[in-house]
């Protein structure tokens, strides 16, 4: 597998834009399931995880193109084969792929797929998709290694459901099978983070009727005729964190363009807790030298709008730098402080109190070594610990970043860091009968040898 060499010592500085959010792009993607009209993407993430998807959707037979110059994708699904998805091991590859279950069982009224993967960040039960949709009247035919269910396409068994926590991808999931299903429901306890706004708003351009976008309480009423059109994909929020998080560990001068600072106010109070220094303009982040960082008492993620669980990460590392004794309180996933035990390795002074809270003693010096991305975030910072550490940083599985990060050495190098993505060549293996096991990667993306232009 490639993996990234990193030295340390450089101080970035320059400026830099946000592209869209892969957690907007994938469930709204996955909302043109929903139609037989065209959909039209733009501000698209270059990632892996969006040419995994495409690669699935052209599987089922569904037109799609990737313009990356242009930040654009386009998707027609109106004759595709949603059987074909029980035998998709791409699936598998990453969490967001449920996300085509409630858009097939609205249009289909069944639908089977791989239990979907992901990062390791913790116990992630698919029982609020599930029994949620069984609750409005779908049978769960198997649940286990497959997920199989069928909906009768007739009237809901309630119109009321209550959700056992905010879950993002259980709320996107829901109102996608609610909007294309022809009826009514309301859904309470919802997420309400802005890339679930995102998609919900583009539910409501395709056809449906939407109440409360932006509350932890919304009054679906679906369309079977819902319509295509144009979408643009939000900023990503947690990229704006880690670039930040990137100029304050090399004590940098950055400025971000195209940021929703809306999104980010829990990020920016906690920040201003450890001293640093930035400035709030329209749509840009500039975030200056920021020495002598102080330790904070306490940093605990939250739903939105409290501070992000895929932030904590980066803001571990950065506490790392601060003077003094800081707790991270991760509430939502046992997973996350894998990093933790990494930068460890590199010289990071930490006392685990259990699989959810740790403290976290600055600042201290790191030494470059051999460390591993764990999870998405985890590897994003590996590569920014890299850049403050002594001599050479080799970061391993980077498969994981190149799912959320677009280009990431390659902007990084551009603000002056030294970062060197070195390649491995394994085997070809076939998934889906479409792609080699790394669709999606720089090299090997089955989009990347396509026209750019539309063929729709």
């Amino acid at each position: 597998m490639d993996y990234f060499l990193v030295e340390g010592g450089a101080r970035l500085s320059g400026e830099i834009r946000i592209p869209g959010a892969k957690n907007a792009a994938l469930p709204m993607m996955c909302a043109a399931l929903l139609t037989e009209e065209t959909c039209t993407f733009h501000n698209v993430p270059e990632i892996s995880d969006i040419g995994v998807l495409l690669g699935i959707f052209d599987y089922l037979g569904a037109q799609t193109s990737w313009d990356k110059e242009q930040k654009m994708v386009k998707i027609q699904a109106k004759n595709i084969d949603p059987s074909k998805l029980k035998s998709c091991e791409d699936v598998k590859k990453f969490r967001a792929s449920i996300l085509m279950l409630g858009p097939l069982l609205a249009r289909f009224g069944e639908c089977e797929l791989f239990a979907p993967g992901g990062d390791i960040i913790g116990a992630r039960s698919c029982d609020i998709h599930t029994k949620g949709m069984e609750t409005l009247g779908a049978e769960i035919v198997s649940e286990g290694e497959t997920i199989h269910l069928k909906y009768d396409q007739k009237d809901f068994a309630t119109d009321r459901l209550l959700l056992t926590e905010a879950s993002v991808t259980g709320t996107e999931n829901l109102s996608l099978f609610i909007a294309g299903s022809g009826n009514a429901a309301e859904l309470f306890f919802t997420a309400a983070e802005p890339h679930v706004c995102a998609t919900l708003k583009m539910l409501q351009t395709m056809g449906a009727e939407i109440q409360g976008i932006g509350t932890h309480h919304l009054k679906i009423s679906g369309s079977k005729k819902l319509q295509g059109g144009g979408f643009t994909i939000p900023p990503d929020g947690i990229l704006v964190g880690t670039y930040s998080i990137a100029a304050l560990l090399t004590e940098g001068d950055i400025k971000i363009h195209n940021v929703d600072h809306n999104e980010l106010l829990s990020f920016y109070g906690v920040l201003k807790q450890t001293g640093a220094q930035f400035d709030m303009k329209p749509n840009t982040l500039h975030v200056r030298k920021s020495p002598n960082l102080k330790a904070i008492r306490k940093i605990q993620t939250a739903i939105f709008p409290g501070f992000s669980s895929d932030l904590q990460s980066l803001f571990g590392l950065l506490l790392t730098q601060c003077e003094g004794e800081s707790m991270i309180f991760e509430t939502l996933y046992e997973g996350r402080f894998t990093y933790l035990s990494e930068l460890e390795k590199m010289g990071a002074k930490v006392e685990f109190l259990n699989v959810h809270q740790a403290k976290v003693f600055g600042k201290t010096n790191f030494v470059g070594t051999e460390v591993q991305s764990w999870d998405l975030r985890a590897g994003a910072a590996m590569v920014l610990a890299g850049l403050i550490a002594e001599g050479q940083t080799k970061v391993t599985n980077i498969d994981y970043i190149d799912r959320g990060y677009e280009h990431f050495a390659k902007n990084l190098t551009a603000l002056g860091a030294k970062i060197t993505r070195v390649e491995e060549v394994l085997p070809e293996r076939q998934h889906c009968g479409i792609s080699p096991d790394t669709v999606g990667a720089p090299a090997l993306d089955p989009h990347s040898q396509r026209a750019c232009k539309s063929e729709l």
